[in-house]
């Protein structure tokens, strides 16, 4: 059947030798509709990023831009501004008609790392055509804060497609009517994806969002609640004329304005913002698994956080104004386990939320420790 496998036909690739892994899986390492990858025992540091190209592989470029080798056996450090690649522990041996693609996960993108996944003799990143046999890469790069990986982290995740799951326009306005997959009325469909829009109301003082601070300590990135707030981001409140100015690349946290919904027989994705619309994007494109914002999953409706930053320009956000939009696609089959009802599931009903590795913080609306005036 044509569509984003679910977690049972990910699990049925482990079994056939379509994916395989240096070691044991992770017991939640398969979700609704993807497959978290992890970090191998060695880190590369290299002297830019760059692609294999067809008929090259990522070794042999490796042993031309490596600038040196580390192990990542007892965890190490990796600095802001710098690129490495590291070897990951799945590999696949793909059918004929499964192709894959890979973005970072939820909570890498919210601490502003950025990451693609490499193939030998990709042209492309976060893409694996059909019938790929051989290993994955991870290109690595945090942008804010310096972070703590080891063997078997995760930072990004991987999608199975069969066929062509993408919804037409026509298609996601009929699923919207069925499902009601935003709480935009009326809904902002267009170029069959759905807008979504920044959210900058409140009272006048009232927190809309978090700036990046630099020169902070380093994150391990597999700790969850383990770092105070104030000490790695600044609080962004309202002012009085509802907008926002975006310094040249800094790194913002900001949530939409609606309410989002995927039903357990699709899955969405974020697409990067258009250039042309503005000086800035929403920088981490992401997956969106099956019940996320569902009310039978104890969702009622989700608001997506959103990883945006501007380039070159100081540039003025106001509320309401689109800032990407959500593609929608058709599960092959309905997953076994849904966002929110049967995972530990991160940021279910959320509203304005920083990455599981922070301490919890007020609700959205209550005055922040120590605020900032922007």
């Amino acid at each position: 059947m044509e569509g984003i496998l679910p977690d049972r036909a990910i699990g049925e690739l482990f079994e056939a030798g379509a994916l395989r892994a240096e070691i044991e899986r992770d017991g939640d390492q398969i979700q609704p509709a993807s497959l978290d990858l992890r970090l191998g025992p060695v880190a590369y540091r290299v002297r830019a990023s760059f692609l294999p190209g067809r008929g090259q592989s990522v070794a042999d470029k490796l042993d031309r831009f490596a600038l040196h080798e580390f192990s990542l056996e007892e965890g190490a450090v990796l600095e802001t501004g710098c690129v490495y690649v590291v070897p990951l522990l799945e590999r696949l041996a793909l059918p004929g008609d499964i192709r894959a693609t890979a973005n970072p996960k939820s909570s890498t993108g919210r601490l502003d790392i950025f990451t693609r996944v490499l193939a030998d003799g990709a042209q492309e990143f976060d893409k694996v055509p059909a019938g790929y046999e051989g290993p994955l890469y991870l290109e690595i790069s945090p942008r804010t804060f310096p972070i703590l990986v080891r063997r078997g982290s995760r930072l990004s995740q991987i999608r199975f497609r069969r066929g062509e799951p993408t919804l037409t326009g026509a298609e996601l306005s009929a699923l919207h009517d069925r499902d009601r997959l935003t709480s935009d009325e009326p809904a902002n469909i267009t170029g069959a994806g759905i807008a979504l829009s920044i959210d900058l109301a409140g009272e006048p003082g009232s927190l809309v969002g978090y700036r990046g601070k630099r020169h902070t300590g380093l994150i391990d990135v597999d700790r969850r609640a383990a770092y105070p707030v104030a000490e790695y981001w600044e609080p962004i409140l309202r002012g009085g004329t509802g907008e926002l100015v975006l310094d040249p690349d800094e790194f913002y946290i900001l949530v939409s304005k609606e309410a989002v919904h995927v039903p357990p027989d699709h899955a969405a994705e974020m697409t990067p913002f258009d250039p042309l619309v503005g000086e800035f994007r929403v920088h981490y494109a992401g997956f969106f698994d099956p019940g996320f914002g569902h009310n039978a999953a104890g969702g009622a409706g989700s608001r997506a956080v959103l990883e945006v930053r501007s380039h070159d320009v100081p540039f003025i956000l106001e509320h309401g104004q689109i800032v990407g939009r959500l593609i929608y696609e058709r599960m092959a089959g309905r997953p076994e386990r849904l966002y929110g009802a049967d995972l530990s599931s991160n940021y279910q009903a959320q509203g304005l939320k920083l990455s599981k590795h922070f301490a919890e913080i007020a609700a959205r609306g209550d005055p922040p420790a120590r605020p900032s005036h922007r």
